[in-house]
């Protein structure tokens, strides 16, 4: 008789298998090896699982002669529902008033043309490295989860304090209803317009095809869509998430861009911040202040009053900057009507691709520097970066073992079931991003979009921690499963895996493994903790 599958071997562990199959699975055990063991190590992960979901005791009990009602309501429970009352009201005010059907249709990935512009977009940004933000910003948010967790002990330790003030309850409850639900107006339809003699006395939260502003903005203007023209006002700052971005009039704060293209012909008070393909300062347009951006092409012919700092693939400046100009990237040209104020400042590659003309005037020092790619090996802080990221992984590694030892344990089993973790993980590694995209073009979204890439990077941050302990478990071999075991397990698994990723050509494949295998690992523990729940 052919051995059962894993799978039917962890319903029977969960006793959900049907009598009459669990029968004959008992009676096959009876003369199966291998499925005893399989069946020894699902109730050995599921003890483990259970004692890292165990309930704590209850602090208290109830006073003599007072009867316990479970299902009363104290003046915590009642911040709770208010606040969360407030909350589900100005989502739902947003749900309400954004959901935009076809607004943001250029940038479906489900559509031609929005996969056209995505990968116009991101194309750029890959050739020259992007490959390596995804690892970064990882890194990133494995140390601000390191401060949730050292947070996180400090309330375990402090769990018994309980807000008894009433004036603190209040304003938890005032903070929650003065959120800014209403402090806002909204508008959306295919064409969003403020009239030439319209006045917007709030910020302007706008959402549609075309989004044009020909009257006056006395707030900051929030605009989402294919294209976004400002012709007449923004008193505050100008915040645009769009196909294409042209301000023709003036905006007297800030502007904040993330379009494939944005135009500058008219007068912006203070400074220029974002990412986009193309930026354009046209010969009429004004920056009040400076601009620092990343783009793939940039042309300045206007007039830049302070610094200007470009990362960008071509840089072109025939305008006026009354500061410094600082760029990397691919070719930088200035013709002889380029005027900077300063000193300038040039990151390239290739010297050849670098064109002064005689007529530009440079009033400070020329530094123009060849980039040229050092091994990591020859610099002394790429030991010291190593040794801090190793360190706060073993700080991440005790925390969550001192916090959640089942559920570390469990994690760190499920690596050895292989092809499942590594299968699982890659679908994750994959799927998810694509859901964070779908999310987050719905606008709606976007708040659930962030949170959900947050949790993705910290899954991933943590993969390592997970396959690091299997993998010093498996070389060490303890006999026992005290922390320190744990630790030490944890300590050499980390070691070799950091020694591994930086061996040429194996390294970079090795790590992508390991990421998919901790992901498996963890996504599939994170199942068979929420099952119950699930299921009930």
């Amino acid at each position: 008789m052919e051995c059962y599958s894993e799978q039917i071997v962890s319903i029977f562990v969960d006793g959900e298998l049907a009598v009459e199959e669990a029968r004959r699975l008992r009676d096959h055990l009876a003369t199966c090896r291998r499925c005893r063991q399989l069946l020894d190590a699902l109730r050995a992960e599921n003890r483990v699982l259970s004692e890292s979901l165990q309930e704590l005791p209850e602090e208290a009990a109830s006073p003599a002669g007072s009867p316990h009602l479970p299902w009363s309501l104290g003046w915590s429970e009642v911040v709770v529902v208010a606040a969360v009352l407030a909350l589900g009201s100005i989502v739902v005010g947003w749900i309400d008033k954004l959901s935009i059907p076809e607004a943001l249709q250029w940038l479906d990935p489900s559509s031609l043309n929005g996969r056209t512009n995505l990968i116009f977009n991101l194309s750029y940004y890959f050739a020259h490295g992007g490959t390596a933000m995804l690892g970064d910003y990882a890194a990133v948010v494995g140390k601000f989860f390191l401060l949730l967790l050292l947070g996180g002990s400090a309330l375990l330790l402090g769990r018994r304090w309980r807000p008894r003030q009433a004036g603190l309850r209040l304003l938890i409850v005032l903070l929650a209803l003065s959120l800014p639900g209403s402090a806002l107006q909204r508008r959306h339809s295919e064409f969003v317009t403020v009239a030439a003699n319209e006045t917007v006395d709030d910020t302007l939260l706008a959402t549609g095809n075309i989004v044009r502003v020909d009257g006056v903005v006395n707030g900051d203007l929030l605009a989402f869509g294919e294209s976004v023209e400002v012709r007449g006002t923004v008193k505050g700052d100008l915040v645009s998430f769009a196909k294409r971005t042209v301000v023709s009039g003036s905006v007297e704060g800030n502007i904040y861009n993330f379009s494939n293209s944005l135009d500058l012909n008219g007068q912006l008070g203070h400074s220029i911040y974002g990412g986009m393909q193309s930026l354009r300062v046209n010969d009429r347009g004004r920056v009040g202040h400076g601009i620092l951006v990343g783009a793939g092409d940039v042309t300045i012919e206007g007039e830049v009053n302070r610094d200007a700092t470009l990362y960008a693939g071509n840089a072109d400046v025939s305008g006026s900057i009354g500061r410094e100009l600082s760029m990397a990237g691919d070719s930088l040209t200035l013709t002889n009507t380029a005027r900077i104020g300063g000193n300038l400042s040039v990151r390239v590659r290739d010297l050849k691709k670098v064109h002064i003309a005689d007529g530009a005037t440079i009033t400070g020092t020329r530094d123009i520097q060849i980039r040229v790619r050092q091994s990591h090996f020859t610099r002394p802080r790429f030991y010291f970066y190593r040794a801090v990221w190793l360190a706060a992984a073993m700080l991440v590694g005790w925390l969550i073992l001192i916090l959640f030892p089942g559920f570390f344990q469990a994690s760190t089993h499920a690596v050895g079931s292989g092809w499942r973790s590594l299968g699982l993980g890659f679908g994750v590694l994959a799927g998810v991003p694509v859901a964070i995209i779908l999310i987050a073009i719905t606008l709606v979204g976007l708040p659930v979009s962030l949170i959900l890439l947050a949790f993705y990077l910290v899954a991933i941050y943590l993969s390592m921690i997970w396959v690091g302990a299997y993998l010093g478990r498996m070389i060490l071999k303890p006999t026992t499963e005290t922390k320190g075991d744990w630790l030490l397990a944890l300590l050499v698994g980390l070691l070799i895996l950091t020694v591994i990723r930086y061996i040429p050509y194996l390294g970079g494949f090795v790590h992508f493994v390991v990421i998919c295998l901790g992901l498996g690992a963890f996504a599939w523990q994170l199942y068979r903790a929420l099952r119950p729940a699930i299921t009930a």
